[in-house]
């Protein structure tokens, strides 16, 4: 959906918000919920996943959760520059956006879960949220 937001700013197309909007609604129903309600969330869980017999990799919800935090910040914000027309730094946010999921969906790499581990670490996080993900190798 990054790539698609990319191409259709780069047009200059004006429905690009509505893209936009679905990504960024996405990202927030991910945050508050998990994948219950993220179409995209429930498109991969429940078709694409069982369809190609891949094996699912469960790891802890709250590295996760901040990773969708993440994205929820960088589509929110694309989307009001877009609105006030700040596209090129748009791009750029969506680009940053676009590779991480590259790493997360290609290689298997959660680069926010990595960050989230280092926070934990360095106490920025307290152990107590997510037990878990002080011994968990991402």
């Amino acid at each position: 959906m990054s790539l698609l937001s990319i191409c259709l700013i780069s047009l200059e197309a004006n429905f690009a918000w509505i893209v936009l909007l679905i990504m960024t609604y996405g990202f927030l129903a991910r945050v508050s919920s998990g994948p219950k309600i993220s179409p995209l969330a429930l498109l991969v869980t429940r078709v694409l996943v069982p369809k190609f017999n891949m094996d699912e990799k469960l790891v802890p919800g709250p590295p996760k959760r901040f990773a969708q935090s993440i994205g929820l910040i960088f589509s929110t914000s694309t989307l009001i520059l877009w609105l006030f027309n700040f596209h090129s730094v748009g791009i750029f946010l969506l680009s940053i956006l676009s590779i991480f999921a590259f790493l997360e969906s290609v290689l298997g790499y959660c680069f926010a879960c990595k960050v989230f581990k280092i926070l934990i670490s360095v106490g920025l996080i307290p152990e107590e949220v997510c037990e878990r993900c002080a011994v968990y190798e991402y």
